[in-house]
């Protein structure tokens, strides 16, 4: 029978095999830094699986029901979660995580003592692989809690995969964006009582000190589309013209930051609001809502914003389309051409919305789309690339240079939005050439 700390013990060895005799971390190659930090990455997730079933034992130890015999208070701890974030300097919040981790994916037993499987065991046979971490559990174990709950547990099994599928390889920020929409299609009536709870925690609050004027706003999705949009697309404009002046002496350079040019943009659209007459630099900036034909007619399911994770209700997308600046997005509606060969080098706003609807931003970082262009693939002067779907890709001005400098390909297979970009590393990067996904399908497990 394998030992519990058998797949800690053979990531371990995977990180001694990597650091070689390196006798410091500078005297590592560059892919021996790459392996070390894959070889740690995979020990800090095995570590993390036996420690959620420590957790669970000390949990289990120091249930209430115990009293004066409870582990925690025998060590000096109120409860398990005090005990394991003083001992292993973490907070009691990711403590309490932890526990409830182990919980729900350690082995269990009966009333008699026998053995039984543990609550959810794909969860945990993807954490002791250390394809996910302990957070990405988490996040899991929190989303199978409530929607069981709504859907029925028979559906368990079947509803379980889906998540653990495709969190493998994902930051905690995509597996939450993952888990959003996956809730949204498995339990479309609740979206709307999930807006509402939204909508009423939207507030902004304004006081000045030290001549500064703070500001702090926290928006529901319909309310934040159109804010996120215009700011972005004066973000985008900024930029632009940043490349365009790059020949212009250096004490003449924008040297904004990120966080200086939005504050700039909402400086902007309140001058404007308030009469300014000055031509905008908006660029176009539109708010796209993203709907199914049969949703929108049955008034069932859900849609999304681009560029929001929260998906929102039939309800609220009829409302948004009802308004200015913002469209509901149907793929070569009205004729569109989306192929367009050689006869043009730009990509059209039609095109591009088709591209926002495959990609979902920037199809390598998940940037929102107003940060993003539509690049040839096959370039159009030197390839002589067509300016059609199937040569173009959103990308952000950082991922776009690290594409063509680095020596990355991307291929798309399929046709129209339903297609998947793969991002090929070049040889130096991965000597096998894996390709990895990108786009809306990288994280959402709906986008087949």
């Amino acid at each position: 029978m394998p030992n519990t700390l058998d797949p800690l013990l053979e990531a371990i060895a995977l990180l001694e095999r990597a650091w070689a005799d390196a006798e410091s971390s500078s005297d590592l190659s560059r892919p021996q830094l790459v392996a070390m930090n894959e070889a740690i990455g995979l020990v800090r997730r095995r570590l993390e699986a036996v420690h959620a079933e420590v957790a669970a034992g000390i949990a289990h130890e120091s249930r209430r029901e115990l009293g004066p015999e409870s582990l925690a208070r025998q060590q000096g701890f109120r409860n398990p979660a005090l005990l394991i974030a003083t001992t292993t300097g973490a907070s009691t919040g990711d403590a309490a995580r932890l526990v409830k981790v182990g919980e729900a994916t350690a082995p269990r037993t009966n009333l008699i003592g026998e053995g039984l499987p543990a609550k959810l065991p794909q969860v945990r046979t993807a954490l002791r692989a250390g394809r996910i971490g302990a957070t990405t559990a988490d996040l899991i174990v929190t989303f199978l809690d409530r929607i069981l709950l709504k859907i029925g547990r028979e559906r368990a099994g079947e509803v379980e995969l889906l998540p653990v599928d495709k969190a493998a390889g994902l930051s905690v920020d995509e597996v939450r964006r993952l888990i959003t929409r996956l809730e949204a299609h498995l339990d479309p009536d609740g979206v709307a009582p999930r807006e509402e709870e939204l909508r009423a925690k939207a507030s902004m609050t304004m006081f000045q000190r030290d001549g500064m004027l703070h500001l702090s706003a926290v928006l529901d999705p319909e309310r934040a589309a159109p804010v996120q949009a215009a700011i972005q697309g004066f973000v985008s404009a900024a930029f632009a013209a940043r490349r365009d002046d790059r020949d212009l002496p250096a004490s003449d350079a924008d040297r904004r930051t990120l966080p200086q040019i939005q504050a700039d943009a909402l400086v902007h659209l309140a001058a404007h609001l308030l009469g300014c007459a000055s031509t905008s630099p908006l660029g176009g900036a539109t708010v796209v809502v993203r709907v199914s034909l049969d949703d929108l007619q049955t008034g069932t399911g859900s849609g999304l914003i681009d560029g929001i994770e929260q998906p929102v209700s039939i309800a609220t997308v009829r409302r948004m389309a009802a308004g200015g600046g913002i469209i509901p997005w149907v793929c070569g509606g009205k004729g569109e051409i989306l192929d367009w060969g050689r006869r043009t080098r730009l990509f059209t706003k039609a095109q591009r919305l088709a591209l926002v609807e495959r990609d979902g931003g920037c199809a390598r970082c998940g940037l929102p789309p107003g940060l993003t262009r539509a690049h040839h693939i096959r370039w159009w002067a030197r390839d002589h690339g067509p300016t059609d779907l199937s040569n173009g890709v959103l990308l952000c001005e950082s991922c776009h240079h690290l594409i063509h400098d680095v020596g990355w390909e991307i291929r798309i297979d399929g046709t129209g939005v339903r297609a998947k970009v793969w991002f090929i590393p070049p040889s130096h990067v991965d000597p096998d050439r894996t390709p990895r996904l990108g786009g809306r399908a990288r994280t959402e497990s709906l986008a087949a």
